[in-house]
């Protein structure tokens, strides 16, 4: 796949290259284009920091312009909990979940662009993408038992509507056009997460522009109907524009059209909601959420969802939810990174499914299959 479809490199020659033992050096790799140039040792340096120029010369920054220094990432971690500034996750051992809340903006951004810049990186969506980021490369490699992600949010929904209007309306300037690249990366590392995703939209959401792709990220979506408690209010989210293409996803589609898939009909109704937060009984009708539980059904039909969940194998689960997430044209980032990975990797091959205790071989015995829950 990286040979004929990332580097375009002639098929016979990618056979030869993928049975020649002891591989292919300077100049053969340059003449069947595994490389793109050579150079001499001693002229190693010069070559790379030419190209490096060469490239540079392309972008639009202006050359007198700093970029925005990325500084730390501030987070406290302990058994339980993992803390960011606009992040938090809950971990829970005995449904195998972590629940991610996001945490919208505390003001609106000012018009004048030259003052938001000064904010550098204390941008909120710069900086909750970043610590998204972090949490989600946290999650992969420190807490591989958890099978669940479930995103909540808590904030304005008019506020993060008002942010992401805003990077929409100044996209021609290079930092507001590398802060939406960079929510582009962050939430195909999140369609890429081999965990079951699972969001909830609650009273006191903040679910909107490129925060409400989490909800169509997800694979199963819940969204409170009515009030719940003492609280009168209601859940709610919005639509924009970066939902209907700024940000696809790794079949090239946004997953607005991937959710609805082969109804170009569809988008088309979705386009007149932007900008209106719609209820659960409008969220319900546009095909927008899963399911809409009142407040007596709520808190046991997450749960149920959740202990239903953990009791699959989890690799089994992998390859089911990739290759649901990427329907339509096949890619080659999802060739490389998505379902034909998964599918092949996960499922026919791994002791969940062949080990002496594994599914494939119980099956048909009336013994119950042990799996080994971590997920990767």
């Amino acid at each position: 796949t990286r040979l004929t479809d990332k580097r375009r490199i002639r098929r016979d020659i990618a056979d030869v290259f993928c049975t020649l033992e002891e591989g292919a050096r300077g100049t053969r790799a340059l003449e069947w284009r595994l490389v793109d140039e050579i150079a001499p040792r001693s002229k190693f340096e010069q070559a790379v920091a030419a190209r490096a120029a060469e490239l540079a010369a392309r972008s639009d920054r202006p050359a007198a312009e700093e970029g925005i220094p990325l500084t730390p990432i501030e987070r406290t971690v302990d058994k339980t909990t993992l803390k960011y500034r606009y992040v938090d996750i809950a971990f829970d051992d005995v449904l195998a979940t972590a629940t991610v809340t996001l945490r919208g903006p505390k003001g609106n951004l000012p018009d004048n662009p030259a003052e938001v810049r000064a904010m550098g990186a204390n941008i909120w969506a710069l900086a909750l993408l970043r610590e998204l980021d972090d949490a989600l490369l946290y999650l992969r490699f420190n807490a591989p038992q958890l099978a669940t992600l479930v995103f909540r949010s808590e904030g304005s929904l008019a506020r993060v509507a008002q942010h992401d209007a805003w990077l929409d309306t100044n996209q021609s300037l290079w930092w507001v056009r590398e802060i939406r690249l960079l929510a582009r990366r962050t939430l195909k590392r999140l369609d890429l997460t081999s965990r079951t995703l699972v969001a909830l939209i609650e009273p006191g959401s903040c679910f909107a522009g490129f925060l409400a792709e989490v909800l169509f990220a997800a694979d199963r979506s819940y969204m409170l109907d009515g009030a719940l408690g003492d609280n009168t209010a209601h859940a709610e989210f919005s639509l924009s524009a970066a939902n209907f293409g700024d940000l696809p996803m790794c079949n090239g589609l946004s997953r607005l059209a991937t959710r609805f898939y082969g109804d170009p009909a569809a988008l088309q109704r979705l386009r007149t909601l932007v900008g209106n937060p719609l209820d659960a009984a409008a969220a319900r009708a546009a095909g927008l959420v899963t399911f809409t539980p009142d407040e007596i059904d709520w808190r046991d039909e997450i749960r149920l969802l959740l202990e239903e969940r953990a009791s699959f194998s989890p690799d089994a689960l992998t390859a089911m939810e990739a290759n649901l997430r990427f329907p339509g044209p096949e890619t080659l980032e999802t060739k490389i990174f998505a379902r034909l990975t998964a599918w092949q990797n996960w499922v026919f091959q791994r002791p969940n499914a062949v080990g002496d205790e594994g599914a494939l071989k119980r099956y048909g015995t009336g013994q119950r299959p042990r799996y080994d829950k971590t997920r990767i």
